[in-house]
């Protein structure tokens, strides 16, 4: 008995609505109306065609209930502009210092993994020399690939920052004043906490330079060292008998 009151409750709903879609077709015709999605859910697990109901979503027309103006009705959409500008803002300052972070990561290991090799120079065989370098070309790749993520996240960042000054412009012009100072606000805060985390990797590239330079001196010098040692050899022993 449950069942079936379930049951015809449901196919009533359906009923309802279909006969609000045809009413509204047929008043379109005669004088412009807004209109708005309303969601018609069914019971949970009825079959059949009243579970076609269940999660029914009908455009139907919907006349103003509060009465509200036209410039009301445009301060609510600036402000939803304004906060989904935000939300993208959000999620591109999260990756990008995410990005930078990892990168800086990267580079100071390759510039552990270059001092290691140079602490070693002349202290290794052919085959250990081998491995470091073959670890050292890995982790190269890998600082490539997060300089490459923090370019690509730094677009979209900047984008967002554009974004956000447009809506905020907007709701500026459409009246809605807080949510424009709002936006300006995260925009504020998310340049500061990208300004704060991209010293790290200018600090990275300024000490990966450095490396580098070092790299070039330490290895002049091994070179230098070695032929060195071939010339002291007395040329009794580099001739052949």
């Amino acid at each position: 008995m449950l069942l079936w009151r379930t049951k015809m409750s449901s196919l009533r709903r359906l009923t309802s609505c279909l006969r609000l879609l045809r009413s509204s077709k047929s008043a379109a015709h005669h004088k412009p109306v807004r209109w708005t999605n309303m969601l018609y859910t069914g019971v949970t697990g009825v079959t059949g065609v009243a579970g076609v109901a269940s999660g029914l979503l009908c455009a139907v027309p919907f006349r103003q209930v509060d009465n509200l103006s036209q410039d009301s009705l445009i301060k609510r959409a600036a402000s939803l502009v304004t906060d989904s500008s935000s939300t993208f803002l959000s999620q591109t300052t999260l990756a990008l210092i995410e990005a930078i972070t990892e990168y800086s990561k990267a580079v100071h290991t390759l510039i552990a993994l270059q001092k290691r090799y140079l602490d070693s120079l002349g202290k290794l065989t052919a085959a250990e020399e081998d491995t470091i370098w073959q670890v050292i070309i890995r982790q190269r790749a890998e600082v490539n690939d997060r300089r490459d993520e923090c370019k690509r996240f730094q677009e979209s960042w900047f984008s967002a920052v554009k974004l956000c000054e447009m809506a905020s412009e907007a709701a500026y012009t459409s009246g809605a004043e807080h949510a424009s100072i709002t936006v300006k606000t995260n925009v504020q805060v998310a340049q500061t906490q990208v300004e704060e985390v991209q010293k790290l990797s200018v600090d990275a590239d300024k000490k990966l330079t450095e490396a580098k330079v070092m790299e070039v001196q330490r290895m002049a010098q091994h070179a230098a060292s070695s032929q060195s040692d071939e010339e002291d050899i007395p040329e009794a022993y580099l001739r052949e008998d």
